[in-house]
């Protein structure tokens, strides 16, 4: 659990967060070149374009669309997420992409586990795969990064496949911890993205065990 007072919003209050994170990715996403969408994501296997072709993807799919590509992937979520997501950033344009997330910004999806808190984790997190790669310079708002960091847990750790067993997890800019152990210090961002099973640039982290966390 995280040290700092539990900030509390309601329903209301996160889809709002939502709806601000889903304009404000669109209109980055409009300003990035077209070198830019060809860089690889934090997201293994994807570029920039698979990365922001899946935010939007979850509610641009009907259920019964889901469902059939759920069917055609053997029932691996994975496999699915996957294949729509190269299925629509090969199909659609960088300012299609943009527009989807715009247009979707008040749209009430959740992902199949973990309700609003895990559909604003969602779009938050790979906003972040794809700004962290690239060196933009996007902070989270604070209030968004508290709703994800207070409401990380061991199943959702253990879901995103972040072993963090023996570690600390300091946030530099918040008063925020996770855990016990050795620490590891980075932004509270970064440290966000650790906790969903990122590895990240070298160079973010700090602490002796800051290297389980970073790319080779």
């Amino acid at each position: 659990m995280g040290n700092a007072t539990t900030h509390t919003y309601g329903k209301a209050g996160i889809r709002a967060m939502i709806a601000a994170e889903r304009r404000e990715l669109a209109d980055l996403f409009d300003g990035l070149r077209p070198d830019q969408w060809e860089e690889p994501s934090l997201c293994a296997g994807w570029r920039v374009r698979e990365a922001a072709a899946h935010l939007s993807t979850g509610f641009r799919l009907s259920l019964p669309a889901t469902i059939r590509e759920l069917v055609r992937a053997r029932g691996s979520l994975h496999r699915m997420t996957d294949r729509v997501a190269r299925r629509e950033a090969a199909a659609c344009s960088a300012t299609e992409l943009a527009a989807f997330l715009r247009e979707g910004a008040h749209h009430p999806w959740t992902p199949p586990v973990g309700g609003i808190r895990a559909a604003l984790g969602h779009d938050v997190v790979h906003g972040l795969d794809v700004t962290v790669p690239l060196g933009l310079d996007r902070p989270v708002p604070e209030e968004r990064l508290r709703v994800l960091l207070d409401g990380i847990r061991p199943a959702g750790l253990r879901f995103f496949g972040a072993d963090v067993d023996g570690v600390r997890l300091c946030a530099e800019d918040l008063d925020w911890s996770y855990g016990s152990g050795v620490p590891v210090y980075g932004t509270a961002q970064d440290l966000l993205l650790l906790a969903f099973g990122r590895r990240l640039p070298a160079g973010r982290l700090r602490g002796e065990a800051s290297s389980r966390f970073t790319a080779a």
